[in-house]
């Protein structure tokens, strides 16, 4: 069933919401990532990456926070999904918002998750580069992605 409700932006107090969606997102998709490392990102999403980043969110009928995304100059730094709430449309609605609204057209995806690679391929973006090392440094090589030239074209 595919919904499309309002895009929102939350507040500071909806952090550890956001700390929750994101946790239950990873450990549904990121099964190469070891609990330890898990419990230390989620540590650094509520202290310092969620605050870093643009946050826009959707909600479900009764107002809960059931996914996000960060975008910090001109690219989608986190976008999660409630997993109860996967398959609805609502990670291609945040995508949209984010290309359309906020000027996004880049993005980093772990190599280590075909499902999130997948779905951003279908939605238009094209690997342009990689690394073999994430953000802080650790063996779990990144996907740089771009929005394709003719996605952006249509965006015009």
């Amino acid at each position: 069933m595919r919904q499309h409700s309002v895009i929102y932006t939350p507040k500071a107090s909806d952090h550890e919401r956001l700390a929750q969606i994101w946790e239950a997102s990873v450990r549904a998709t990121h099964d190469f990532l070891p609990d330890s490392y898990i419990d230390l990102l989620k540590n650094l999403v509520l202290t310092r990456y969620l605050d870093a980043v643009m946050l826009i969110c959707t909600k479900d009928s009764r107002q809960h926070i059931t996914g996000f995304a960060g975008v910090s100059a001109g690219k989608v730094e986190m976008l999660f999904i409630d997993p109860h709430h996967r398959g609805q449309g609502l990670g291609r609605q945040l995508l949209v918002y984010a290309i359309e609204h906020m000027n996004a057209d880049e993005l980093d995806v772990n190599e280590q998750n075909p499902q999130a690679l997948g779905f951003y391929l279908k939605q238009g973006f094209e690997v342009i580069g990689r690394t073999e090392h994430d953000g802080l440094g650790q063996p779990y090589p990144l996907l740089h992605l771009r929005l394709h030239q003719q996605q952006q074209a249509r965006k015009a």
